[in-house]
């Protein structure tokens, strides 16, 4: 069953693009972005043997390892070519901040032409998640949102995105993280940028991400989740993909006409439109889609909000969704702050009174820049801007 999808007029929504946007030119061509028979086109014009293709995607996906000077496998004379030609860098760490008795770290990374971008690694008594950006900055212009007030720079390449994940289980196996050696078991897409608004490279990534190595990092797809405010194109695109990644939708509204202020891109898909295609892609993967919720004191954390998002989740009559009520972390200066605990505990309750599972979701990084963007907003957003001033 679907709600209609009537929509009033009203102005339309347009990404908002940083100063920079147009400045940007491509990363270097990476191993991670190339095909297998790219990379083993590659090697051959190298002078290198196939194998050594297959090889190099051990390094990379098996041990998580590009510092080609010290492959004991390749001739030492292949070496330095090997680097270049295959592993340029693409993410130099400029700051981190630790929180959590160690166990959630907050990396700041400079990429090639000196954007920045954030990925934060949340260590778990059962799991490590990492959370990843896809795009420098953000065009959906979300006003409570760090990045979304930067305005989108640029999408980021297939290689950039996995070079955050190759990180995370290197530092995961190498114990930098408190609790020991580990591994890396979960992936969302929930840092800066939308990642339907980058869909190539995002999925271009996932499939490396969950394929066993030598061809990925083997994490499963059942632990990826692609979050989206509601590009709903993105959406039934992702669902005839068949890949069992969880989906979830920043709602943060129940109507459209608070979902308007709140998140732009509903003037475009309004509520209905993106509530039926998050429905449709359950129906497809059997994989309930979470609903993000992020609780703003006084605008969208009411029981009058709680009892609507009910109704309209309740709609479709299964038990499709999964609520996460998210604590605000509040920008500096901004006018939209945390809800008051007992203001989260009924919003909760109303919902679990109406059937709705639903988890306040665990705050981490709450003694740093929490918040996604923070970090990258207050470094000044990229090195070329600051070579202006």
């Amino acid at each position: 069953m679907t709600q209609t999808a009537t929509q009033e007029q009203k102005p339309a929504f347009r990404e908002v693009l940083s100063k920079e946007h147009t400045r940007r030119g491509k990363p270097p061509l990476h191993f991670a972005d190339m095909t297998q028979e790219e990379r083993v086109s590659k090697a051959q014009e190298l002078g290198l043997a196939r194998f050594r293709a297959k090889q190099l995607a051990n390094h990379y996906f098996a041990h998580h390892d590009v510092a080609a000077a010290d492959f004991s496998d390749f001739p030492a004379a292949d070496r330095e070519l090997v680097s270049q030609a295959f592993f340029p860098e693409l993410i130099k760490e400029e700051t981190r901040q630790i929180a959590d008795q160690g166990t959630t770290v907050k990396t700041l990374w400079e990429l090639f032409d000196g954007a920045r971008i954030e990925s934060v690694l949340m260590r778990y008594p059962k799991r490590a998640t990492l959370c990843i950006s896809s795009q420098v900055g953000c065009g959906m212009d979300c006003p409570f949102c760090a990045t979304g007030r930067m305005g989108l720079t640029r999408n980021m390449s297939t290689g950039e995105i996995l070079e955050q994940v190759r990180v995370a289980a290197w530092s995961m196996e190498a114990g930098e993280i408190a609790g020991g050696p580990g591994r890396l078991s979960n992936v969302v897409f929930m840092g800066m940028g939308e990642p339907m608004a980058n869909y190539k490279s995002v999925l271009g990534a996932v499939r490396q991400i969950c394929a066993a190595p030598p061809e990925g990092f083997g994490i499963s797809a059942r632990n990826i989740t692609i979050s989206t405010v509601g590009v709903v194109p993105g959406i039934r695109k992702l669902t005839a993909e068949g890949l069992p990644v969880r989906l979830a939708v920043s709602l943060h509204a129940p109507s459209d006409q608070l979902r308007d202020e709140l998140v732009p891109m509903n003037r475009r898909f309004n509520t209905s439109q993106v509530l039926d295609a998050a429905h449709d892609y359950y129906l497809t993967s059997k994989r309930r889609v979470s609903i993000e919720y992020a609780l703003m004191r006084g605008i969208n954390d009411q029981a009058e909000h709680a009892r609507l998002l009910a109704k309209r989740l309740n709609h479709y009559g299964d038990d499709w969704a999964h609520v996460n009520p998210i604590p605000l972390n509040p920008i500096e200066g901004s006018r939209w702050t945390a809800s008051k605990p007992e203001d989260e505990q009924t919003f909760l309750d109303i919902l679990h009174r109406a059937g709705i599972a639903a988890t306040l979701r665990d705050t981490r990084g709450e003694d740093i820049d929490g918040a996604c963007g923070q970090l990258a907003a207050k470094q000044g957003g990229s090195r070329s801007e600051e070579a202006k001033a």
